[in-house]
């Protein structure tokens, strides 16, 4: 019975160590798997984001049950980059821990999250070409698209300080749910673990940067396509430059400083026990 609870998962002092042990693997990882994980976890993170925009589209639906039911089905991107493996910027903000403990270098973390979201925007973007080449995006009577032009439109006209702060909330939840994940021993330890954080942030309107980089071309293409209204706002390069720019700064803040190195004062500062 007490298997069937996961009373065996790894206890938090063993889940930091665990982190360490992996984000060490990660920043010396070769650069040629590095950007295909890279790739891949964008194109996760842009499936899951195909999925709550489904949910979203749907004018039956109350705020609250869109928001709950988008946010349980976005979990899909994350579970893909745990369970199937790959490299997730914002998940990889946890590498401050070996950081703060000496294990990497500076150049080490720094190289691993330039490449890493470099090679998620060519993800998500890359299956926002795909999706939209597709005609996907006309179903419900155009519904997908008008409604990600208009979840665009929104994360574009957001005050820049909204926007930091929604990123650093966003990537609290994110990494808890990576950090919580690590303490499981099966795959339904870590889709438990997973869903209810990711849903937490999606439901609550945070700003996780690799959504916004499958989302936000995805509705440039639409609007120079003429395949939904323009609206009241145009998506442009330097609109979504701003945004990621600042999403990206709150997901490393939340991320690195408010989960990784907060857990690594508490298990990893000072004398290792013999």
């Amino acid at each position: 019975m007490s298997e069937l609870f996961g009373s065996d998962a790894y206890a938090p002092r063993e889940i930091a160590e665990r982190i360490e042990t992996v984000g060490v693997a990660k920043a010396r990882m070769a650069t040629l798997p590095l950007l295909m994980l890279g790739v891949l976890a964008g194109a996760f993170i842009g499936l899951g984001s195909l999925f709550f925009v489904i949910v979203k589209s749907d004018a039956g639906l109350g705020f609250a049950a869109a928001q709950l039911v988008g946010g349980l089905v976005f979990s899909l991107g994350l579970l893909l980059v745990v369970v199937a493996g790959a490299e997730l910027f914002t998940g990889n903000n946890l590498l401050a821990m070996a950081w703060a403990d000496g294990k990497i270098t500076s150049a080490d973390v720094l190289r691993n999250w330039v490449l890493v979201c470099a090679a998620n925007f060519a993800g998500a973007a890359g299956l926002a070409l795909l999706v939209f080449a597709s005609g996907h995006t006309g179903m419900n009577g155009g519904a997908i698209g008008r409604t990600v032009v208009k979840i665009a439109q929104v994360k574009q006209d957001l005050p820049v300080w909204e926007a930091f702060f929604r990123g650093v909330l966003c990537n609290v939840l994110v990494c808890m749910a990576v950090w919580m994940a690590m303490a499981g021993r099966s795959v339904v330890d870590k889709a438990v673990a997973i869903v209810f954080p990711i849903s937490a942030f999606v439901a609550a309107g945070f700003e996780h940067s690799i959504a916004n980089m499958y989302l936000m071309p995805l509705a440039m293409l639409l609007q120079q396509s003429g395949g939904v209204p323009a609206g009241e706002t145009m998506i442009t390069w330097g609109g979504m430059t701003l945004n990621l720019a600042v999403v990206i700064a709150g997901n490393l803040m939340g991320g690195s400083v408010l989960v990784g190195l907060t857990f690594h004062l508490i298990y990893r500062r000072g004398p290792k026990a013999p």
